[in-house]
């Protein structure tokens, strides 16, 4: 039985904590008669990912919970849920007009989290952030009523770049839970091993093969960066933030030589506070 690791009847403040810590994707900038939907929304997120990561179980027991969430997820479609939780989540998406396939999309990226460990091309990475990340910021696009098809794919692109940080981030944290997010192609070209992991060194290659991912994640908030265009008020400024954020892990990565085993770079207060006010004003 999987268990909420939200209250959505808490006040906004409290849900707005459960988010990633380098990405204020949930923050005060988001319009008051806003909150809830996306609340319920990371609500949904942040419980099935917790359910696929967190905690010693073993991997059968979290797939169970996954499908368990899952078919209580597709019976909160035809009104049938008496989880209070999902509830709303089902009144969200009906009032707002979401894509549900965009919720499976997250859930088969976290069962598939559960069972793949390692990534043989870059391609399959992508396909892992096209399900686990793109349809958060899809389901966002809605919720503000922006079908832009350009908006869309700029919005595709930010959200992989902030999947990607993620893993540059977590390389040691995902290593640990028997986790590689570099493809094997990639590792093969830049003579890295798992070995190298295994020991935490940051040797030539590692710095190379980290250097190659960081600029690639970089071009693509580059390149995604015109989203902006299509957005407006303090919706634009969060999402604004957001960028900056994953931007500044990306930045930290290179300031510590690529090392990505002795530390991990993470954003302080200060650098919130900074990063938000470069993104209003």
């Amino acid at each position: 039985m999987y268990n909420s690791s939200i209250n959505i009847k808490k006040n906004f403040n409290d849900l707005a904590k459960y988010h990633y810590e380098n990405f204020p994707v949930s923050s005060f900038l988001i319009p008051f008669n806003y909150r809830k939907d996306i609340a319920i929304v990371y609500w949904f997120a942040r419980t099935a990912d917790d359910l696929a990561d967190e905690g010693n179980i073993s991997d059968q027991k979290r797939l169970d919970a996954l499908n368990e969430f899952e078919n209580e997820f597709n019976k909160s479609l035809v009104d049938k849920s008496q989880n209070a939780e999902f509830k709303i989540l089902s009144q969200t998406i009906k009032s707002k007009n979401l894509n549900p396939e965009l919720f499976n999309d997250l859930l088969s990226a976290f069962q598939q989290d559960v069972i793949k460990k390692r990534y043989n091309t870059f391609d399959e990475v992508l396909d892992y952030c096209k399900r686990s990340a793109n349809p958060v910021g899809r389901i966002l696009l809605e919720i503000f009523n922006i079908k832009d098809k350009t908006a869309v794919i700029n919005s595709d692109k930010i959200c992989t770049a902030l999947q990607l940080t993620n893993f540059y981030q977590d390389t040691k944290l995902d290593f640990e839970k028997g986790r590689i997010y570099y493809s094997l192609d990639e590792m093969e070209k830049f003579k890295v091993t798992e070995k190298m992991f295994a020991l935490g060194e940051n040797n030539l290659n590692i710095k190379a093969l980290v250097n190659h991912n960081v600029e690639r994640a970089q071009n693509l908030f580059d390149e995604g960066k015109d989203l902006l265009k299509y957005l407006s008020g303090r919706f634009k400024y969060e999402i604004k933030w957001t960028i900056a954020g994953g931007e500044k892990i990306l930045d930290k990565v290179r300031k510590n030589n690529f090392d990505v085993f002795s530390s991990r770079p993470k954003l302080s207060k200060v650098d919130f506070l900074t990063l938000l006010a470069k993104s209003i004003f």
